[in-house]
């Protein structure tokens, strides 16, 4: 990793920079694999199930007896873990609920807004290099809670056809009923146009890798909505001496090991602090069984020191990071002042694992700084919200006149007299009554 000691301002773009790879033709290939599926449906999801996953499906959809299969396989302890993760998350999700708020903006005038929950969801769970079985709970679970009517997946098969049973076990237990084994662009593809087999879904969540990320893009073009710009996994430690060096050190490699296109970023207020943690790393590392995708990872990432509190803030909003752990003094009054952030993580028992799998928060999150303008994933996600209006007749006299002049205003003489209209008969009742 880089190390860059009190760096200019101007030179934290750079610093900052997240990795880039060569996505020439990217847009191109992916685009002609959805071609393909709008035109031929299933038999183009077949094909290319068999070219990118080396199995060719008879049946895309995973069937109740492979749900109940897949159950039995699962180890007691995981599906206890499994559970408790599974409540935190419902509990968590369930408290972000609204209720309904009716106001009178002016006398005669009401006004409201409804939650009313998106009827398809689709969730795609990536399965490459792991079985993301935590991410069908993050997806399915608020879908549920939201009302979604339809709650369908996409997931990868192996090799021999089957879907990892812990993956299963989740989505039948988030109440998941619809898992189709479809990876990769051939995934977002179904479930963005609908085939045979596979229902089309209003809005498509979940991560993935570049292909995933470029067909989601594609698609929420003209065919459906989708969750947020997402790539590579990214995290941000801000450390102080309160901080204990072996922690910062795990956390560092847990999103290292994510794969070599993920990047990690410490901050800490001291060189010596600096030391210590790279010597953590250097002994953890050795211990990773997947050691050569953390490398990779550390390769493209930076340990930055600041010894200004002021500087430590500002590098943080302006990074913008998809995780943000706290190990500091003071992680309530900096938390305080950050603005740009998927999830934070305060103290030094707050492992960002922890928000990856069990807390109860979401862990789809904006990354690439997209945490400057998007949420992570969350139960309003999966719902839309309907305004409505009503007003009665001393209201539309309150509110009229203006409407009459702003509509003349911008030369919108139908909308003047849908207005209009109303208060002539309005006045000529007032004035039948005053008879």
């Amino acid at each position: 990793m880089k190390i860059i000691i009190n760096p200019e301002k101007k030179l934290w773009p750079d610093i900052l920079k997240r990795p880039l790879f060569d996505v020439s033709g990217l847009f191109e290939s992916v685009q002609s694999v959805l071609n393909e599926i709008e035109r031929n449906g299933d038999d183009a999801l077949r094909k290319f199930t068999l070219k990118f996953d080396g199995f060719m499906p008879d049946d895309l959809a995973v069937s109740d007896e492979e749900f109940e299969a897949a159950g039995n396989m699962v180890d007691p302890s995981l599906k206890e873990a499994i559970v408790l993760a599974a409540r935190n998350i419902e509990v968590f999700h369930a408290a972000r609920k609204c209720s309904l708020n009716k106001i009178e903006t002016m006398p005669g005038v009401s006004c409201w807004q409804k939650s009313v929950a998106i009827e398809n969801a689709g969730l795609y769970i990536p399965g490459g290099t792991a079985p993301l079985f935590s991410t069908v709970l993050m997806l399915a679970i608020p879908a549920r809670i939201a009302g979604c009517k339809e709650i369908i997946m996409c997931t990868p098969p192996g090799k021999d056809g089957t879907v990892n049973p812990a993956v299963l076990y989740a989505a039948r237990y988030a109440g998941v009923k619809k898992v189709f084994r479809l990876g990769g662009v051939q995934a977002i593809g179904a479930m963005a146009f609908g085939t045979e087999s596979v229902p089309k879904a209003d809005k498509i969540f979940g991560p993935g890798n570049q292909y995933v990320t470029a067909a989601k893009q594609l698609v929420s073009l003209r065919h459906t909505a989708v969750d947020m710009p997402a790539g590579p996994s990214e995290v941000m430690v801000v450390a102080d001496k309160s901080a204990d060096p072996s922690f910062v050190a795990s956390d560092l490699l847990s999103q290292a090991e994510h794969g070599p296109d993920s990047q990690v970023v410490l901050v800490a207020d001291s060189a010596g602090l600096v030391d210590k943690v790279i010597k953590e790393i250097d002994l953890q590392l050795v211990k990773l069984p997947r050691k050569n995708f953390a490398e990779r990872s550390l390769e493209n990432s930076v340990i930055i020191v600041l010894d200004n509190e002021k500087d430590t803030t500002d590098i943080i909003n302006a990074y913008a990071p998809e995780h943000l752990i706290l190990s500091t003094e003071n992680c309530h009054e900096m938390a305080e002042k950050v603005v740009n952030a998927g999830s934070v993580f305060l103290g030094n028992f707050t492992p960002e694992s922890a928000g990856d799998y069990a807390s109860g928060t979401n862990h789809t999150l904006p990354t690439n700084g997209w945490a400057r303008s998007y949420s992570g994933v969350n139960l309003d996600s999966f719902m839309k919200k309907i305004t409505f209006q009503e007003i009665n007749g001393a209201g539309l006299i309150n509110i009229g006149p203006a409407i009459e002049l702003m509509a003349e205003a911008e030369q919108l003489t139908g909308h003047k007299n849908a207005v209009t209209l109303r208060l002539n008969a309005l006045n000529k009742q007032k004035s039948n009554t005053n008879k």
